[in-house]
This record gives structure tokens, C-alpha cells and sequence, in this order.
């Protein structure tokens, strides 16, 4: 990661709706990559809460495996995200995400700048041991939940980006059955212990709908 960080525990971020008059289809609502997918059936018992084992210690083990494939994917179509091609942080034409800093400031930046920014606060609050505890004896905040919907906030808007923009260069990886993969797994998760606003979603209604009725998602 790059020095760009800059926060202090702010979720950040703001959605920027505008209007859009184009109607050509995205690629990833597309047959057959929209269905293109490396799991059947769905993901519930994926998701569920095991047995025997803390509710927060799921949480904890499964964002941290979220942010890190998310960063992976990410890193593999990084060289095409640059501040000449994303100068802002859009999920298409209908949405512009500006980033909020720690004095709740919010301001307009590449896609490349907001998603460093994105993996650098989730990295920093991983490493810190009051919010995720390693330790024995050492219990989590009670706050934890508000953080992982803050993370879970700011990694659907890099999906969403990594969908509307840079979607062809998965193709060119044939990459799109682990990514949508990921990314059902991902909102099973989030739906399983209500991480996910309604409205963070929005961008990727379409594509989340097409998953329900194909039955991947829980």
C-alpha cells in the first residue's frame, strides 16, 4: 500500500447519486458471465455460524478472508485502474463514491487513491489489537459489529467498481467464476448477520438478482 492514508476509524465515504442516459447492458449482467460461477448451489452452509464458535470470532476470521481475496482481485487488475482511466470512484454511471477523511471532510479522488485508502484502514484496524483481538483473554469491542459494516460499506464499493469498470479485464483473466463467486459468498455473509445496507447494494442490485434467482445466494 502506498502512503495515501489518512483516516481515523471513519467508514467514510458518501454516495453521489447522478443520472444516467445510457442503456448499454454491462458485461457482468450478461449471459453467460453473469452465471459463471466456480460454487453450486448456495452458500448457507458456508456462512452459518459453526457450532461451538464465538459470533465475533467469525466475523473476524471471515472479514479478514474477505478483504484479502478482495485485495488479490483487485491486484490483478490494478494496472488498468489508473488516475488518467478512473479519475473518480464510480460504480457506473449512476454512482460516484466521495471519500470521508477523519475530520468528516469528503472530497472527490481517483479510484485507485479511494481504494488505497480503503485497504489501508482495513489493514490498520486488522493490525490493532483492541479491534481485533489475537490475543487470549482479550475480548472484542463492543463496537465491533458497527466496524465490520463499516468495512463490509467500503469492500462493496470496490466490488462495485472492480464490476462497472474493470470487468472486461477479469474476462481477459477468465478470473469471472471466482470473482462472482467471491462476491455471492460475500453478500450471503452479509445478509447471514445484516452487514449490508440496502442502499450500499445498490449499484449491484441487477447483478445480486440475477444471482437470487439462481439460487447461489442465501
Amino acid at each position: 500500500m502506498s502512503g495515501f492514508f489518512n483516516i481515523s476509524g471513519k467508514f467514510g465515504g458518501k454516495t453521489k447519486p447522478k443520472r444516467s442516459s445510457s442503456a448499454v447492458r454491462p458485461l457482468f449482467l450478461c449471459p453467460p458471465y453473469c452465471n459463471n460461477s466456480i460454487v453450486k448451489g448456495n452458500f448457507k452452509t458456508i456462512v452459518q455460524l459453526p457450532k461451538y464458535v464465538d459470533g465475533n470470532e467469525w466475523l473476524a476470521v471471515n472479514v479478514f478472508d474477505f478483504y484479502n481475496y478482495i485485495n488479490m482481485f483487485y491486484g490483478s487488475i490494478s494496472d488498468f485502474c489508473t488516475l488518467r482511466d478512473c479519475p473518480t470512484m464510480s460504480a457506473g454511471t449512476g454512482f460516484e463514491y466521495l471519500w470521508m477523511d477523519g475530520q468528516k471532510k469528503t472530497s472527490r479522488v481517483p479510484a485507485p487513491q479511494y481504494i488505497d485508502f480503503v485497504m489501508s484502514w482495513i489493514q490498520t484496524l486488522v493490525n490493532d489489537e483492541g479491534t481485533f483481538p489475537t490475543k487470549d483473554g482479550r475480548d472484542f469491542p463492543l463496537t465491533f459489529q458497527q466496524t465490520v459494516r463499516g468495512i463490509f460499506k467500503q469492500l462493496i464499493r470496490v466490488f462495485a467498481h472492480i464490476y462497472h469498470s474493470h470487468y472486461d479485464k477479469v474476462l481477459s483473466l477468465c478470473q469471472e467464476g471466482h470473482f462472482n463467486s467471491l462476491f455471492a459468498h460475500f453478500v450471503s455473509f452479509g445478509r447471514e448477520f445484516d452487514l449490508l445496507d440496502k442502499k450500499d447494494i445498490v449499484p449491484l442490485q441487477e447483478l445480486i438478482d440475477i444471482m437470487d434467482s439462481n439460487g447461489i445466494l442465501c
